[in-house]
């Protein structure tokens, strides 16, 4: 009993550690924070107030700026995250990846602290919307065990597509391709998702592929958490299972995958 759990104390400190050292990167570049800033807010401001007068996307009653303040907030957390991939790339050419290959930390263990150390771009973003949103007028909900549950997802979310980055980078390993395949996927996962129109006014073929879609659970998870009198229309259950079962299947390929970066 006393190896496993010091196994599994050595696990996390090996976790704690890669996740540490990307969160010093961020510290010493606060610009990028304030950079990434700007997208949601230029979405709910321009895109909100502009769709809002556009009949028929919301049902009757609902505003839409209510609607959409979820949806940003997921499209920055898959934005911040989808592009995370290309810093394995940068550490493979400094040679950062080799140090880590060579440690006695765990493939798993380094996987898990990058997808970990991505939330912390995700929840500065959580924190630009929420503030947005306010400002809009929008009705969010404040209590205390709902914001919990949005941080659980934002985390879910950011450590999900991360993780799909990586695998990304291991299998194109250069920048220029990284950004190309990472600017191709975007764009479908977000649009093919509930993020800024209901599932429901979506043609058959683009509601299947927004069911199978990890970003549309996470968006119906936030919307039932961040809104006054909002409901999950699958169920918050469907919601966390969905994405931590497709997280966990990402991490075993990812830990598989990443020590090929070194090749």
């Amino acid at each position: 009993m006393s190896n496993g759990t010091e196994t599994a104390g050595d696990f996390a400190v090996h976790v704690f550690a890669v996740a540490d050292a990307e969160f010093r990167k961020l510290v010493h570049d606060p610009l990028e924070l304030f950079s990434r800033a700007v997208q949601p807010v230029l979405w709910l401001v321009l895109f909100g107030e502009v769709m809002a007068r556009v009949r028929g996307i919301t049902a009757q009653g609902e505003r839409y700026l209510d609607f959409l303040a979820p949806g940003i907030l997921a499209q920055s957390v898959l934005f911040v995250s989808i592009f995370y991939g290309i810093s394995a790339i940068w550490e493979r050419d400094l040679g950062v990846l080799h140090r880590y290959m060579v440690s006695p930390a765990p493939r798993s263990a380094l996987v898990l602290g990058k997808a970990l150390s991505s939330n912390v771009r995700a929840l500065s973003q959580a924190l630009v919307v929420y503030l947005c949103a306010l400002v809009l007028g929008v009705s969010m909900d404040l209590h205390l065990a709902n914001i919990a549950a949005v941080i659980v997802l934002i985390v879910l979310g950011s450590a999900l597509f991360s993780t799909f980055s990586l695998i990304i980078a291991c299998i194109v390993r250069t920048r220029e391709r990284f950004m190309g395949i990472g600017q191709i996927l975007t764009m479908p996962i977000f649009f093919a998702s509930n993020a800024i129109y209901p599932i429901g006014i979506m043609p058959g073929w683009l509601k299947t592929v927004a069911l199978i879609n990890p970003l549309t659970y996470e968006v119906d998870g936030l919307r039932a958490m961040m809104l006054r009198g909002s409901n999950s229309a699958v169920g918050l259950g469907t919601d966390f299972a969905v994405l931590f079962l497709i997280f966990g299947v990402l991490l075993v390929v990812a830990t598989r995958m990443y020590p090929r970066m070194t090749e």
